[in-house]
């Protein structure tokens, strides 16, 4: 029963929407649908939003690393405002998350101001697309890796302490490759999530054509022209990329499982 209940709920949900998708592309005929996905402008969308979500997901992954560690090995004031407020990206709504990262970047913004002079611009640039990634994928990898960073023992670091390793040693070759299939997890999740994430992007990243335009938008802005063919031309594309990179990504995590877990 709750394998028909799976199955039921997984044909509803994800491969009769899929099959939609790939249906109505195919409408178009390959002349049609190259034309559209070579497009230079949609090139630009698709590279401006995998590039963000990728570059965002591997700051996520180096930075959600360590404040994971943070939150799991020190005590100090504040940290559980600090632990609630990592869960923050997953409550607030997308708009409210764009509108206040504009306002702190924009040159005349709370932090902005401060950047401006040195010559720094991040509202309106691919930049602040990445920015708003970073916010909207941290508390991927922080919950991904939490858990199980909370199951290894300090034993193991004081007994790598005892045998000479230094701090560095202990990190790189006795936590880091344990660690090593949640944080590609949580990498996978927030680049996933940076992909087609709009309502956090499209306040900061000025939605320029060819220099800071999404895909997302891009799609918006053909629905609305009611040009459904190269929306839907588009989604399929994106869905090809993702489909790709994230098998790409659960290969190196079941290679990594394999060598450090046995498994």
């Amino acid at each position: 029963m709750a394998l028909g209940l799976t199955l039921t709920w997984l044909t509803l949900l994800i491969l009769i929407p899929i099959s939609g998708l790939a249906w109505r592309s195919s409408e178009l005929g390959w002349a049609k649908f190259l034309a559209i996905a070579f497009d230079p402008r949609t090139a630009s969308a698709l590279r401006i939003s995998f590039g963000a979500a990728f570059a965002a997901a591997c700051i996520n992954a180096a930075f959600g690393v360590v404040l994971a560690w943070v939150l799991v090995r020190y005590r100090f004031p504040g940290k559980r405002v600090i632990d609630a407020m990592v869960d923050l990206p997953f409550a607030l709504p997308t708009a409210v998350a764009g509108i206040a990262l504009a306002t702190l970047y924009a040159p005349n913004g709370w932090i902005g101001q401060f950047l401006t002079p040195l010559g720094i611009k991040i509202a309106f640039t691919p930049l602040g697309i990445v920015i708003a990634l970073v916010f909207v994928g941290l508390p991927f990898v922080v919950r991904t890796v939490q858990p199980v960073m909370e199951e290894i023992d300090k034993e193991v670091e004081e007994a790598a302490a005892t045998l000479g390793a230094t701090r560095l040693q202990t990190i790189f070759r006795v936590l880091l490759p344990g660690l090593a299939p949640p944080v590609l997890t949580g990498f996978a999740l927030a680049f996933a999530r940076g992909v087609g994430e709009y309502g956090s992007v499209i306040f900061i990243a000025g939605n320029l054509p060819f220099r800071s335009e999404i895909a997302p938008l891009l799609i918006v802005i053909k629905l609305e022209e009611y040009n459904y063919a190269a929306a839907t031309a588009i989604a399929a594309v994106m869905l090809v990329l993702s489909f790709v990179m994230l098998l790409i990504i659960n290969l190196i995590q079941s290679w990594s499982r394999r060598r450090y877990y046995g498994a």
